[in-house]
């Protein structure tokens, strides 16, 4: 039997939570899952948090999300008695009065309590339980309190002062023990404070993932990456993404393939950034980093930069792209469907695409211009088509296109 919870749940949550680093978290839930279904309500509860999504888990786990079977999962932990599956449904909204009359606890504080034993024990994903519920104002309904239970509203206030500020130890206890997600509302509460009961103090929460960095947190390397990037530290952002993406925050192989292709922060290689953007394509989840891969992926394929020219792979990483609503590779697709480069030429399709275009591109207005003056694929408009050509200014085909046509002494634009 662990120190705290059973053998199979404290090695979950190692995997799950307090070493991310060693890529274990799909070894986790499946012991998670054996051991829920043994019976096991805290398992049955980090099983529910597990396809909560990021907001409760790591994004490196690449776990799926799925809020019903979430749900399912968090009530039968109650069921199955445990404390920390009765906080965290108190803490969800599901704890709903039919389903707390299930739990083998005789009240809210006695499920509080066995919670918190186990952090007072060194649990680290229970002290951050508890630490939400004096956040959250949870004490409130496990108290059995509110306003009505004082005799003035000063003694109210100082009561949920109390309360409140004991979040701040608890948290830093979690975020000391492997709980990376305690940072997140030690953050808020340093940032915001609490309604006009606890000041702000945004001096302390300045290093906070600078901290988590330093720990080893992958996640908190991104961030801090990114703070020491808005800062123009790129040498030192570069070093932390790279710890990140090592650690498995795939997302950052895209941070670091960017700062080889621009040569911020390092000397250019623009061959390492293909094999960086390579490897951020490899998320399961269409992450807004993995469309980038596949936009500066994508373009580096389309010219031939730091690899072979291949206008179909070119092609295929924008669509993906454009299909998550990227408008990045517009040009190149449009480019590609005009001349059928890496895909069948389409004129329908290049205009579609060559039409959102919403910078100065001088071969995109060559090609919208030779479109609608040659009324390929639309009804032919000689004089938009030699408006676009006239915006190309010097583009050779541009130059060449605009001598098919003169303008009559009406002042009417037509072919030659």
């Amino acid at each position: 039997m662990g120190r705290v919870f059973s053998d199979e749940v404290e090695r979950a949550l190692r995997y799950i939570y307090y070493d991310l680093r060693a890529g274990k978290g799909a070894e986790g839930i499946k012991i998670l899952e054996q051991a829920s279904a043994d019976g096991d309500g805290d398992a049955s509860c980090i099983l529910a948090r597990c396809y909560c999504g990021t907001q409760y888990v790591w994004s490196g786990h690449d776990f799926p999300e799925d809020d019903d079977k979430a749900t399912e999962l968090l009530r039968r932990s109650v069921e199955q008695g445990s404390g920390i599956g009765v906080m965290v449904a108190l803490r969800c909204g599901e704890l709903t009065p039919s389903l707390e009359k299930k739990s083998p606890f005789g009240s809210l504080q006695e499920a509080f309590n066995s919670v918190l034993l186990k952090a007072q024990m060194g649990d680290a994903f229970c002290q951050y339980t508890v630490a939400n519920t004096y956040f959250w104002w949870d004490f409130l309904r496990i108290q059995e309190k509110g306003q009505d239970s004082f005799a003035a509203q000063e003694e109210y206030r100082e009561y949920l002062r109390q309360n409140i500020s004991q979040c701040e130890d608890w948290f830093w206890k979690a975020f000391r023990g492997g709980m990376y997600l305690a940072a997140n509302n030690l953050n808020r509460f340093y940032s915001e404070g609490d309604e006009d009961i606890i000041a702000p103090r945004p001096a302390l929460a300045k290093d906070l993932y600078k901290t988590g960095a330093e720990m080893g947190y992958p996640v908190h390397q991104w961030i801090y990456g990114e703070e020491l990037e808005k800062e123009e530290r790129y040498d030192e952002a570069l070093y932390w993404y790279k710890q990140a993406a090592a650690g498995g925050q795939q997302e950052c192989w895209f941070c670091v393939g960017y700062a080889y292709e621009q040569g911020q922060g390092t000397e250019k290689d623009i061959a390492y950034a293909v094999q960086c953007y390579e490897k951020g394509l490899r998320q399961k989840k269409d992450t807004g980093k993995k469309i980038g891969c596949a936009n500066r992926l994508g373009a580096l394929y389309y010219d031939g930069e730091g690899v072979g020219k291949d206008y179909a792979k070119a092609f295929q990483l924008l669509q993906y792209a454009y299909g998550h609503n990227s408008k990045f590779g517009v040009c190149y697709l449009g480019k590609c469907c005009f001349r059928g480069w890496g895909t069948q030429q389409d004129y329908g399709k290049a205009r579609e695409f060559l039409e959102q275009v919403g910078w100065n591109n001088k071969e995109a207005f060559y090609m919208l211009g030779a479109i609608y003056a040659q009324g390929l694929g639309v009804p032919a408009d000689i004089k938009k088509g030699v408006e676009y050509l006239q915006k190309a200014g010097n583009n050779k085909e541009a130059k060449e296109e605009m001598r098919k046509y003169k303008k009559t002494l009406f002042g009417k634009w037509v072919r030659r």
